[in-house]
């Protein structure tokens, strides 16, 4: 077999970014009683799948190589910064993207109402920001236990 194939840290990671964004949906049903089928392949949400993913890596790697390995030390502070960085600063350009929704939509207002006063305006519509870009702590944290528990029921499972 091919040693890609066996590579159990690869496979414990994408596993947890499909189970992630899989458990997104029935979550929003039960939130919102909508079922959104394009949560499977957003960003964003409950659990963090980038949470999930760094954590199922870091467990994988400790379980393969152990938590004395480089490669241990590696994901670990690969995990922090991913960790970090999608309760931090991708969940403030989330928050500034709404920001900016807003006064894009107020901008439009203006233009529809110099429209009325015969006036052309330069530009008809603009494309929406993605606002739904980082997550919040608690999200972070759900998907960072989803992935060390993934990992170490599929560990227990196959070994």
């Amino acid at each position: 077999m091919h040693p890609l194939f066996s590579n159990f840290p690869l496979w414990s990671a994408m596993l947890a970014i499909v189970l992630a964004q899989a458990v997104k949906i029935p979550i929003t049903y039960f939130t919102t009683r909508k079922w959104d089928m394009k949560l499977l392949f957003s960003t964003g949400g409950m659990p963090s799948s980038h949470s999930a993913a760094v954590t199922a890596l870091t467990t994988a790697v400790g379980f393969v190589d152990g938590v004395g390995s480089s490669a241990f030390a590696i994901s670990v502070v690969f995990a922090v910064i991913v960790m970090f960085d999608a309760a931090g600063v991708r969940r403030h350009a989330g928050t500034h993207a709404a920001v900016l929704n807003l006064l894009v939509e107020d901008f439009q207002q203006v233009l529809n109402e110099l429209k009325t006063l015969r006036v052309k305006p330069r530009r008809e519509q603009a494309e929406k920001l993605k606002e739904l870009l980082g997550h919040q702590p608690s999200e972070v944290l759900i998907g960072g236990w989803l992935g060390i528990i993934q990992s170490t029921i599929i560990y227990y499972l196959i070994a």
